[in-house]
């Protein structure tokens, strides 16, 4: 591409939707800052970040593909209602538990996604096993805490003081775990799945409220002068992005050939397949038959939290009569990490989910492969930048088709 094709931008806008993720704004500038520069680094290529209008955005002066670029990013924040649907107590995670294990089992939602890739379905075993298995140490100490008092003190006396001392014990153990949860990831997972869960798919009004300013400050972003503006859904957030440009095509507010949407480690299946979810699987059959809207979803295989190459549209059952999208693509970190890479992620299950935010070192086959700098600060239109790229071979559309294979 040179600096004077027709198809070349040097203004873009990009919208970042988080997923369900308790950290500020800022989390994400440094993680762009810090594997921006090593991605231009690595890639010949130069990019510089300086200080937005305000503590969710900052600016992208880069220099790729010998084109000089300008890219201001901003994060839609909804931490706040990620921290709040955190906010429980201990009791109250057990609740929860037990809750979205009923909603998810009596609506059949967990026999269709174990069809699916087995990654997720472990990250909810996994945080259910870990909670149960921590419910059973308390207990075991609890009990250990009653013995000791009803054996030294006897009598009345030391039952009385033995139940105190096992409740007061097994609470303690209880949170010295929930404490070390930024380690653990238990109590985290339980409240990611169980955020849409509780209402059975349903977006809450709150949630709802968040939406719709979204969607205004999308619809704000398309009337300035940028070239292109680019709504990145990260986990999460995909959903959150799916319904933000599905309501905005509703209602006519997107213009023609400005705004796309690149959506990463989606996990949509995890709230679509719940009953109540029909207002995004409207949403899904919308953005899949629309061409306002060019769509591409990455995924990789190699991450065990999303529903990798999964169609999300096709997955729901919510193909249109004429498909548009999206482009399922691989982040193919097999190939795109050095072995040395992939060995220092091995057991980083979390910090894997975030790699398409991230440099990859294997240099072999590119340009071409996915650079999430390149999509967002270089420049080439997404749509352009994946111009007559396939589906990945592996993308699943029909999870019924996989199971009677498996079964055959």
């Amino acid at each position: 591409m040179t600096a004077d094709d027709p198809k070349t931008i040097r203004r873009r806008k990009v919208l970042y939707i988080p997923g369900f993720d308790p950290f500020p704004p800022r989390r994400y500038r440094e993680l762009y800052r810090r594997e921006g520069a090593e991605q231009a680094r690595l890639s010949g290529y130069a990019l510089r970040l300086s200080a937005g209008s305000n503590v969710r955005s900052w600016q992208v002066d880069a220099q790729i593909e010998g084109v000089r670029t300008r890219t201001d990013f901003e994060v839609l924040v909804w931490s706040d209602l990620v921290a709040e649907g955190m906010s429980t107590s201990i009791l109250g995670t057990y609740a929860t538990l037990l809750r979205t294990a009923w909603i998810y089992l009596r609506s059949g939602a967990i026999r269709r996604l174990m069809r699916l890739r087995k990654g997720p379905m472990i990250a909810v075993a996994y945080s259910t096993v870990v909670l149960i298995l921590q419910l059973a140490f308390a207990g075991v100490i609890a009990v250990l805490a009653w013995w000791a008092c009803a054996v030294m003190a006897g009598g009345y006396v030391g039952q009385a003081l033995g139940v105190a001392a096992g409740l007061v014990t097994g609470w303690v153990t209880l949170r010295w775990f929930k404490a070390r949860d930024n380690r653990i990831l238990a109590h985290y997972l339980l409240h990611d799945y169980a955020y849409m869960a509780r209402r059975k798919g349903a977006y809450p009004a709150g949630f709802e409220t968040r939406l719709a300013a979204f969607a205004d400050r999308v619809a704000a972003t398309c009337a300035t002068d940028a070239e292109e503006v680019l709504v990145v859904g990260h986990s999460a957030g995909v959903h959150i992005g799916i319904s933000v440009l599905a309501d905005l095509i509703r209602a006519n507010r997107i213009p023609d050939n400005r705004c796309a949407f690149l959506s990463l480690g989606q996990v949509v299946p995890m709230v679509s397949f719940l009953p109540n979810a029909q207002r995004l699987r409207d949403d899904l059959h919308l953005m899949g038959g629309q061409t306002l809207v060019p769509w591409v979803d990455v995924s990789a295989p190699g991450d065990g939290c999303t529903f990798a190459l999964c169609d999300p549209v096709a997955i729901s059952g919510q193909t249109p009569r004429v498909r548009t999208g999206p482009r399922i693509l691989s982040a193919a970190f097999s190939r795109t990490l050095t072995p040395a890479k992939q060995k220092s992620l091995r057991r980083r299950f979390f910090r894997k989910h975030f790699q398409y935010l991230c440099a990859f070192d294997n240099l072999a086959g590119r340009p071409g492969e996915y650079d999430y700098f390149r999509v967002t600060a270089g420049p080439k239109r997404l749509a352009d930048r994946f111009a007559g790229r396939e589906d990945s071979p592996s993308t699943l559309r029909d999870p019924d088709r996989r199971a009677a294979r498996r079964a055959a």
